[in-house]
């Protein structure tokens, strides 16, 4: 087994092809849902890099890591977060999608972003912090875009935000980032990470 990255727009076919079985099938697209290969899964501003956990020639388990920079606390932030971590069923509860969310911490931290930020449905917290992530208390992310808001907090969800502080500066900032509203803005497409 081993890991590999690409940009989203790069990651071979018969990869990508797997990747968008494992999406749909951990996410089945509804009616409206644009048709996800006749193009990308993310927004390109947002540098998507895949990364692949491989079996010989068979995705075990997959995300993507998004970046941007940010505002918040009155200081600009390179970001970075998770979003479309899945396992092959077949698969699970094996430690692959823990090894790959891991090595996902390193990659973000090796980038030169300051902080990793991203939500996670409630029940899969334990999972996250198991792989070197933190719960960021009452954080709230804020998605879509300042004209048209997507809060993590929306009525409905029960999401909770994790993240990680890599630079020096993002690090004694820490306080800031907790129980606050993080304008994150990803945009349309993504709408929250």
């Amino acid at each position: 087994m081993r890991i590999v990255s690409y940009p989203e727009a790069e990651v071979p076919a018969p990869l990508r092809g797997q990747v968008l079985e494992l999406q749909d099938d951990a996410w089945p697209p509804g009616p409206a849902d644009p048709d996800p290969s006749q193009g990308l899964t993310h927004d390109p501003a947002l540098r998507p890099l895949s990364m692949l956990l491989v079996d010989g020639d068979v995705v075990l388990a997959a995300l993507d890591v998004l970046s941007k920079e940010i505002g918040h606390a009155g200081g600009r932030w390179r970001a970075a977060g998770l979003s479309t971590v899945v396992t092959r069923r077949a698969a699970r509860g094996r430690g692959h999608g823990r090894r790959l969310v891991a090595a996902a911490r390193d990659a973000v931290a090796a980038s030169g972003a300051d902080v990793g930020l991203f939500t996670c449905d409630r029940p899969l917290l334990a999972f996250y912090e198991s792989a070197g992530w933190e719960e960021l208390p009452g954080t709230v992310l804020v998605g879509g875009t300042p004209q048209a808001p997507f809060p993590s907090d929306a009525p409905g969800f029960d999401k909770v935000t994790v993240g990680a502080f890599f630079s020096a500066g993002a690090a004694a900032w820490r306080a800031a980032f907790e129980h606050a509203r993080v304008a994150l803005h990803p945009g349309e497409i993504d709408r929250l990470w």
